[in-house]
């Protein structure tokens, strides 16, 4: 119980890919439990009674939530090893920054994408494609958000890349042709064993969401 280290996730959950980069940036061995969102288990229940959601990182018994506060936990409890946050205090605050932009605003706008159609769906992937463009304007020519170190803003973002071809599916447009450099640095990104292990197969994904779709009639 040194150092015990687990982490209740559901696979294709864009918040959750956060925590396995992250934890595998740091080189810390941890527990992957998969956690059935119909069908919760009652130790994701009990470590995170507010929200009752993935991704909840348990650190010797003691649960850390939401996703962008745990990846910070990572990198205090861990700071010997790749530092994730930078640790000068107006480029740590720009990190927070795009980091929350990315919580309130992408992930809220990939959600009304999949769970929506005609007009809403396309209103969507119109907001969609402006929010990426303005994460594209602030990448610039950087290798990735903080220059040429892989960061906290890189490690926000880039679980989305693996919803990326559902969404193209159902918005009928292409990522490569709106945001190219962006999916430059998405192959960057997957440069990094760290990402690749941490990231499913975006098919997968895609199936996951048209299943989704007809589940609960959008199709």
């Amino acid at each position: 119980m040194a150092n015990e280290v687990i982490l209740l996730d559901f696979w294709a959950s864009m918040l959750g890919m956060r925590i396995r980069i992250a934890l595998r940036e740091k080189g810390v061995e941890f527990e992957y439990r998969e956690e059935d969102l119909r069908n919760k288990s009652p130790l994701l229940l009990e470590m995170n009674p507010i929200h009752k959601k993935v991704p909840v990182l348990i650190h010797n018994g003691k649960p850390v939530c939401e996703s962008s506060i745990e990846v910070q936990y990572i990198d205090e409890v861990w700071s010997h090893k790749n530092r994730i946050i930078p640790s000068d205090p107006y480029q740590r605050a720009q990190a927070r920054f795009w980091s929350d932009f990315i919580d309130k605003k992408l992930y809220d706008v990939s959600k009304k994408t999949w769970t929506s159609k005609g007009e809403e769906l396309e209103a969507a992937t119109k907001e969609l494609i402006e929010i990426l463009k303005t994460l594209e304007t602030e990448l610039g020519d950087k290798l990735y958000f903080a220059g040429d170190e892989f960061g906290y803003v890189d490690i926000a973002l880039i679980g989305f890349y693996t919803w990326f071809p559902a969404f193209e599916k159902l918005g009928n447009f292409s990522f490569e042709s709106e945001c190219p450099k962006l999916m430059v640095w998405v192959k960057k990104c997957l440069e990094r064993e760290t990402v690749v292990k941490s990231l499913p197969d975006p098919h997968k994904v895609t199936e996951l969401v048209t299943e989704l779709r007809k589940k609960f009639g959008v199709e």
